[in-house]
């Protein structure tokens, strides 16, 4: 049972009682998180308070981590490959010119793009230009 009043030792307070308004609001506060995450962890993990924790803190780590792409690791180099719609050597030389925030390699894509339509812009005045004094 995870909330025995009549057992008051360490064992009870390792274990996270959802049905009790004053655990929630309790584990909720400590862990930094909504009554509604914590329900969600306990239901993913069970009750044990250090299992729900780490499962928490790991959640939060991936999300930090979304943002972020990591060469090192194949399945994020094809993700972000087809997001960007470049191959995954051109997503390479991008990070190591704009970092490895996505959003930074983004914006550096773009950049390169208007910077080509602009070349090929340019050059195709030049070749009208040709044309028409020859």
């Amino acid at each position: 049972m995870a909330d025995d009043k009549t057992k008051r030792g360490g064992a009870d307070r390792k274990l996270i009682a959802l049905t009790e308004k004053y655990e929630v609001a309790y584990w909720s506060k400590k862990f930094k998180v909504t009554p509604a995450k914590l329900k969600y962890a306990v239901k993913k993990v069970g009750h044990s308070a250090k299992k729900v924790e780490e499962y928490i803190k790991l959640q939060k780590h991936r999300a930090a981590d979304k943002k972020l792409i990591a060469l090192g690791e194949a399945y994020e180099v094809r993700y972000w490959s087809k997001k960007f719609k470049i191959t995954p050597a051109k997503l390479k030389a991008a990070v190591a010119a704009a970092g490895h925030s996505s959003k930074k390699v983004e914006a550096y894509l773009a950049a390169q793009k208007a910077a080509k339509k602009k070349s090929a812009k340019k050059t195709v005045k030049k070749a009208t230009k040709r044309k028409k004094t020859s």
